[in-house]
């Protein structure tokens, strides 16, 4: 949890400021544990009421939500409709019927869709970290990462390894939030 320490303070300090806190995570492909971050960071905020937090992700290049990220969203309680059906489908995300869904489509991290400067750019796996150490109009960049649950794909354990690694990403997100004050 030591390596959330600078994303905690990033949170604070824009709390404390009254400035908006967008936040982009960030992983090579986008389609699994960036979206995954995006979500539980996004349902995190609002849990714990920190105001004015906007979550979105992003990869080094673009190719589709992975629909078993979609699935295992969709178990552990949240609400998914896809509104558009391509090669790379678009999906509103609900967590609450009372706020504005959270929009998953993999995207490059510098798509226009996600934010141009200010923002905390998180880095979820560490081929992204590695190739991207400067992510322009980021104010931070910070490694956080975790293991892909890609490993797991066409085997028996697939659901099982999808399902703790939502729940291990909701989980320090959900940490991260409740050390705001």
């Amino acid at each position: 949890m030591g390596e959330c320490l600078p994303l905690i303070n990033f949170i604070q300090k824009r709390l404390l400021d009254k400035r908006s806190i967008d936040i982009n995570f960030i992983c090579t492909h986008n389609s699994r544990r960036s979206h995954f971050s995006q979500v539980w960071a996004q349902v995190a905020s609002a849990y714990f009421n920190v105001p004015n937090v906007t979550c979105y992700s992003g990869g080094t290049e673009e190719t589709a939500m992975f629909h078993k990220v979609v699935e295992t969203l969709n178990m552990q309680g949240l609400f998914i409709t896809k509104i558009s059906d391509t090669v790379n489908p678009v999906y509103s995300i609900k967590y609450d019927e009372h706020v504005h869904p959270v929009l998953g489509f993999s995207k490059k991290y510098d798509n226009s869709f996600n934010p141009a400067y200010g923002f905390a750019a998180i880095m979820t796996c560490s081929q992204a970290d590695s190739q991207h150490p400067f992510i322009k109009g980021a104010d931070l960049h910070i490694p956080i990462t975790f293991e892909d649950p890609k490993v797991s794909d066409r085997t028996p354990e697939q659901t099982k390894v999808y399902h703790e690694r939502s729940l291990q990403i909701g989980a320090e997100m959900f940490y991260v939030f409740s050390q705001i004050k």
